[in-house]
């Protein structure tokens, strides 16, 4: 039995139709965003828009306990010369990154210490979940030209068994702008 190699041509694009079909959507996600002229001059403790925060030397047996933490030490980022018509409010929003453990939000080390990490708080001293979308941020009234942005780094024993060695890490940060 032969097949016209026309109708193999047609059964094949039929066939490219069925599947298509077979993975119709299921819905729509509508993204929508603003951007705005709203800017201030950014600096971290009084210094540039990037910034270390130097925690202080501790004893691993300061960290001896599982969820135990040391060290905190204060920072800020200073906002400054305002200008924009739009917003009248603003936070700094930590993203998400490679040294970011997703799960708690807190920031893994490169360093050679071994079982801890470093949790940034917000000015109320309640833990930021860094990269979540909620991350217990203050937002800031920047009508007057600027604001001054509060907030804590502490080491955090993640293990119980805590090994003495260098703490380095790092976050991105953004201005949102409300």
């Amino acid at each position: 039995m032969k097949i016209k190699s026309g109708n193999l041509l047609i059964a094949a694009i039929a066939g490219i139709f069925i599947a298509q079909s077979a993975i119709a959507a299921d819905g729509t996600i509508t993204i929508n965003g603003q951007i705005t002229d709203t800017t201030c001059g950014i600096a971290v403790n009084n210094g540039t828009k990037d910034a270390t925060v130097t925690l202080p030397t501790v004893s691993a047996s300061a960290l001896s306990t599982i969820n135990s933490v040391a060290g905190t030490t204060p920072f800020n980022i200073v906002l400054s010369g305002c200008t924009g018509t739009t917003m009248n409010n603003a936070y700094a929003y930590f993203e998400p990154g490679a040294k970011v453990e997703t799960a708690t939000g807190r920031l893994n080390s490169d360093g050679t210490a071994t079982g801890v990490q470093v949790r940034l708080l917000n000015k109320n001293s309640a833990p930021i979940l860094v990269g979540s979308a909620s991350q217990g941020g203050v937002v800031e009234d920047i009508t007057g030209g600027g604001a001054t942005l509060n907030y804590y780094a502490q080491y955090y024993a993640n293990n119980a068994a805590v090994g003495a060695g260098t703490v380095i890490t790092q976050v991105d940060y953004t201005i949102v702008y409300d």
